[in-house]
């Protein structure tokens, strides 16, 4: 029985220790500054600003109208509402602005359905696609700073998706974990020259290379998963822009923080089982290191998790472990903490956050809850209803 267990510790060590190294060495290097960007200033692209939105009633119309303000010339840019399911009321405002507004309907809504269908009707006068979820705001400059990084001949980039509302506890830990996410799996893979990690929303690609991109993509769920990893199949670079910001509404309740999550964990899981061997080949026979780190990261627990596990079995450890095998534990669960401190932001050190800590156990809880309904999640389309306050 000794036996056992200990050979289960040492799967755990070997799992959880290589998950805690990876977010360290890539927290570390987020702290170094991104290199140069290729920047063009001489080129106005036109700009699709393609916002799709499923039963959205209560933020589009602000969004729509607040994305008609950038300091990026108006005749270079449409801003383009993909309404599905909304209310009369909602579709009359929208057309009362000056946006695109395509209506569609479908019997089992996507967000890759609605973005196929928006291009299609929109044809191929646009040099860029920018997508944005329906309750995105981009600052006023975000589309300047896009065009100058896109007019050199870049493919795709990701911008600094950041918290719109810190309302809650479950929005706080939310806008911290979204910026741990931004400094490992954007700024600090850039740093080293490997490719940013996309959102779903917030970013930009090369118009028709993104058209003929989505015709392929048939995810429910995930859908920026499939794209980051055709994408980097092919050898396709992602630029992240840390200095062009889009705000991002925060989940403010657990119910809605635990089927987000499920979603996530859901497509991470199915994209893995798809694509861990191709990525494996990829590496020996080509080299290409940016598909399998891609794919490696689909296996690797969430963030939050990983450092409850740690917590709970070093807590273990001390009560009932040998000391070999306690102290290998609190190494690890204290190089964890490390990459979390190096990775979050400093304005996040206040108050305001320590309160919402008190919240983390429940947040555990909830992503561990996740995990054992999983299942199909990928398969079905689960919405997360924005302007619930």
């Amino acid at each position: 029985m000794e036996m056992i267990i200990d050979i289960i510790q040492w799967v755990l060590i070997i799992y959880l220790g290589f998950s805690t190294f990876y977010i360290l060495f890539f927290g570390i290097a987020g702290l170094f500054p991104l290199p140069p960007y290729r920047y063009s200033t001489e080129k106005k692209l036109k700009f699709a600003v393609l916002i799709p939105g499923y039963k959205e009633d209560a933020v589009i119309v602000d969004v729509a109208q607040d994305a008609l303000n950038q300091d990026y010339p108006s005749e270079n840019y449409d801003v383009v509402v993909v309404a599905d399911s909304f209310q009369p009321a909602t579709l009359k405002q929208l057309r009362a602005l000056p946006v695109k507004l395509i209506e569609v309907s479908f019997e089992k809504s996507t967000k890759s359905k609605a973005l196929n269908k928006a291009m299609d009707q929109l044809g191929d006068d646009y040099d860029v696609a920018i997508v944005l979820d329906a309750d995105n705001l981009m600052k006023p400059d975000f589309i300047t700073k896009v065009n100058a990084v896109m007019a050199s001949g870049i493919k795709a980039v990701q911008g600094h998706r950041m918290a719109k509302n810190t309302n809650t506890n479950f929005a706080v830990l939310d806008a911290v974990s979204e910026e741990i996410n931004n400094h490992i799996f954007r700024k600090g893979h850039r740093v080293i020259g490997l490719s940013s990690a996309i959102i779903g929303s917030g970013m930009a690609f090369h118009y028709k290379f993104f058209k003929t991109l989505m015709k392929e993509i048939k995810a429910i769920g995930g859908f920026d998963k499939e794209i980051e990893l055709r994408m980097l199949s092919n050898g396709d670079v992602i630029e992240y822009l840390h200095h062009a910001h889009v705000l991002d509404e925060k989940v403010q309740k657990a119910e809605v923080f635990h089927k987000q999550r499920r979603r996530w964990l859901s497509a991470q899981l199915h994209y893995f089982s798809l694509d861990f061997m191709k990525s494996v080949k990829a590496l020996l026979l080509h080299g290409n290191i940016d598909y399998f780190n891609k794919a490696i990261q689909f296996i690797q627990p969430p963030r939050v998790l990983l450092l409850g596990v740690l917590i709970l079995i070093s807590v273990l450890s001390v009560i009932f472990n040998t000391l070999f095998f306690t102290t290998i534990w609190l190494v690890i669960t204290g190089l964890c903490i490390l990459a979390f401190f190096f990775s979050i932001p400093g304005n996040f050190y206040t108050v305001r956050t320590l309160k919402a800590l008190l919240t983390l156990p429940w947040g555990i809880v909830l992503m561990f809850l996740s995990l054992l309904r999983i299942k199909g999640a990928n398969r079905s389309f689960l919405h997360t209803t924005h302007g619930d306050h």
